[in-house]
């Protein structure tokens, strides 16, 4: 997969991917705007091009408290991230070439106010996205937001995806109608954060058309996974 291209999709205006970036640009303009005075800390993991967080921060009034890193394993990417973010006069955005389903790498940043799950439950399996979900109790700060999106596409893993986030002291802010194939949903933490554990490796990117493989029972079901943080 060339990971580069594959963002070519969201050029197209009425696209669901598209879409789907809009609304979570738009939530989180208004993660920003609900936050409390002083720094925020931001994550984003399996981060692509950054056009999420880029795409609202230079004209966002806290663009200057906030601190945050895109974990994303692909280098061409993280380059664009650092282009993009250097041409827009931010240096609080930085970008690393590493595994996010490795915690580690945000260490120095948990805990988060904002933690961005956006393309990553389409791509793992249920077992991961759940241990995804937990993971989020050691990112996040009291207060926190997790923006996090997931494809309706049949079986409908939103509702249990949702499920495991507010079994784990987190509250549904918002979420897309299921009208949209693409969902974007906020969950706030309201509970006490749980220590980072180093080591703790929560996911393993297997790639949306692998995990379709699978449940298909086609020959691509013996494929090893191979990540993309």
């Amino acid at each position: 997969m060339d990971w580069q291209q594959w963002h070519d999709r969201y050029d197209a205006p009425e696209s669901p991917l598209a879409w789907r970036l809009r609304a979570v640009q738009d939530r989180i303009g208004a993660a920003l705007d609900a936050a409390p005075p002083g720094p925020l800390r931001v994550i984003s993991l399996c981060a692509g091009q950054g056009r999420d967080l880029l795409g609202v921060l230079p004209a966002h009034p806290r663009r200057e408290d906030v601190r945050a890193r895109l974990v994303e394993r692909d280098p061409g990417n993280v380059a664009e991230v650092r282009r993009t973010a250097t041409a827009l006069g931010l240096p609080g955005v930085e970008a690393v070439v590493a595994d996010a389903a490795l915690l580690d790498h945000c260490a120095d940043l948990v805990p988060a106010d904002l933690v961005l799950l956006c393309g990553v439950f389409g791509n793992i399996t249920s077992a991961d996205i759940e241990r995804t979900v937990e993971a989020c109790t050691q990112l996040c700060a009291p207060g926190a937001r997790v923006i996090w999106t997931r494809h309706r596409n049949a079986p409908d893993q939103v509702p249990r995806i949702c499920a495991w986030f507010e079994s784990r002291g987190f509250v549904r802010e918002w979420t897309t109608s299921t009208d949209h194939v693409q969902s974007v949903t906020v969950h706030r933490f309201t509970a006490t954060p749980a220590p980072l554990r180093p080591g703790t490796r929560v996911f393993d990117f297997v790639g949306y058309n692998r995990l379709r493989a699978r449940e298909s029972r086609t020959p691509l079901e013996t494929d090893e996974p191979r990540g993309n943080g």
